[in-house]
């Protein structure tokens, strides 16, 4: 992530434990796990922990990607996904997905109880609500489709909020923690059990196979039985699965508050672009943290000058007005990806995958689902086949849910195409490109992605995606280029910030006057 000095992650102030090496030569094991988030992380702990050999490769460091980004709800309540996993895929999948969801959240405090560790797990109902009327029926019914499912749920209409609410469901036993501590304490066990992680390793090239073997961009191969690619977005593209699933970015704000202000739940609505609230333990006795994240976009569609600053400034809003007067101190925002019928891909890499596997499209729920997806994932590496494997399996379609979205979504990626290449999408000249700001210039007859930093230093990079060619466009709040096709992300450098992109921007240099 590329932030200003006022930005930052609360979850990424926590960094003990060494920085693990890069890759340095090729080498052989049973299993490489590709991506070092929740999902790689735990996939790569069981299969440790159940006697396999495991090299787990991480483009930049363990548990700070999206997962260091995150809201970290611990919660087998997803909005209001119970009454459509019913619709689309019937009964039996509401069960199924419900009792997975909540397998994860107790083997989180199964685990932290085991290895001892102190990831600020608390225990506590969460609820989806409406402040709308003319929604309080939509939540009775999801309420009841959670209840179904068999979560613990129930549908209320007053909650412990410091403002009212039209309905909402309410589920028991559900959870909050650090990710990091449990992740980096979850990384440490990886390694005691004779597991390897290497850091600072992208890997740019899978080949199939008896054994497989993935390529770093060094050209160092980790040759394996078996290869689980979790890194968020899919980077191998002959899964397809960039046809199927949608990028969404989400901003969050959190600042301290007294900790009579801490309303002692995980809350979240769908209304106004989602607004997702929670606390967490603060350093100063008597306070919490409270954290709350909306106003959802796709990422490299914001494109008028301060205007994820404005979402911003209306997310700190809206907080103030229904929680006091406050301060935030740290901003940051956090990217998924979804599916069209709402259920995590979690199984086969493509339909003739036989030692290939991936774990991605979490739609926001990346804590649980990231958990299950390491426990479904180990097993089907050891020959098991949870009951809820065929519900994940990403070889799935369902006609009548996935077709007209995936004819939407290629749709908008086709726009993209022709609407970059129109004169309106580009600045005339470098000299107009303000300290501060970036766009898209056309230099010697090329697209050019010009940022000029707060010193007036200009820095160039070609504007196609290396992922699939579309032109990216300036996030100028968070500093990077974003690409609205698929959700690649570059620092001003032209690095990779986030896939599926593998290969970053090439370098342009630049002078005033172009």
């Amino acid at each position: 992530m590329v932030f200003d000095a006022r930005t930052g992650s609360l979850w990424m102030e926590y960094a003990p434990g060494p920085a693990r090496p890069a890759l340095e030569g090729s080498v052989e094991t049973e299993v490489a796990v590709v991506g070092g988030g929740v999902a790689g992380l735990c996939t790569a702990w069981e299969l440790a922990r159940a006697g396999h050999p495991v090299v787990l490769l991480e483009a930049d460091r363990i548990a700070s990607g999206v997962t260091g980004h995150t809201t970290a709800k611990l919660s087998a309540l997803h909005g209001l996904v119970y009454a459509e996993i019913h619709a689309v895929h019937g009964a039996r999948a509401a069960r199924l997905y419900a009792r997975s969801q909540q397998q994860a959240v107790e083997h989180v405090a199964e685990v932290s109880e085991e290895l001892g560790v102190d990831c600020d797990l608390e225990r506590l109902p969460a609820y989806t609500y409406t402040e709308d009327p003319g929604r309080a029926g939509e939540l009775e019914a999801e309420a009841e489709a959670a209840r179904a499912a068999g979560l613990a749920a129930s549908y209320v209409t007053e909650v412990p909020l410091p403002f009212p609410v039209a309905g909402a469901v309410r589920v028991e036993d559900q959870a909050q923690f650090h990710p990091r501590k449990y992740l980096l304490a979850l990384a440490a066990d990886l390694e005691r059990l004779g597991g390897r992680i290497h850091e600072r390793t992208r890997v740019t090239e899978l080949r199939e196979g008896r054994p497989c073997e993935v390529i770093t961009e060094r050209g160092y191969a980790v040759v394996a039985r078996d290869v689980v690619v979790a890194t968020h977005y899919p980077v191998f593209d002959r899964s397809l699965l960039f046809l199927r699933m949608e990028p969404v970015r989400e901003l969050v704000v959190a600042g301290p508050v007294p900790a009579e202000r801490d309303p002692g739940g995980a809350f979240l609505t769908p209304e106004g672009g989602t607004r997702s609230v929670r606390t967490a333990p603060y350093g100063e006795e008597g306070r919490r943290m409270l954290i709350v994240t909306g106003e959802k976009f796709p990422p490299g569609t914001e494109r008028r000058e301060g205007e994820v600053g404005e979402r911003f400034a209306r997310l700190e809003g809206w907080a103030r007005e229904r929680f006091g007067d406050m301060g935030f101190t740290h901003r940051w925002a956090t990217q998924d990806n979804w599916t069209p019928d709402r259920v995590p891909y979690v199984g086969r890499l493509h339909p003739g995958a036989r030692h290939t596997y991936v774990a991605t499209g979490f739609a926001g729920w990346g804590m649980s689902g990231g958990v299950m997806a390491g426990a479904l994932l180990a097993a089907r590496i050891r020959g098991r086949e949870p009951a809820w494997t065929s519900l994940y399996d990403p070889v799935r379609l369902h006609p009548l849910r996935e077709v007209p979205a995936v004819l939407r979504l290629q749709a908008q990626v086709a726009k993209h195409y022709v609407t970059d290449l129109a004169p309106g999408a580009y600045a005339d000249s470098v000299d107009d490109v303000a300290p501060g700001q970036g766009a898209v210039v056309r230099v010697g007859g090329r697209r050019v992605a010009v940022h000029r930093d707060a010193e007036g230093v200009l820095h160039g990079v070609s504007a196609r995606c290396t992922h699939r060619g579309c032109v990216v466009h300036f996030n100028d709040e968070e500093r990077a280029w974003e690409c609205p096709c698929h959700g690649s992300r570059f620092g001003v450098d032209g690095r990779v910030v986030q896939g599926p992109a593998v290969w970053g921007l090439e370098r342009v240099e630049l002078e005033d006057g172009e």
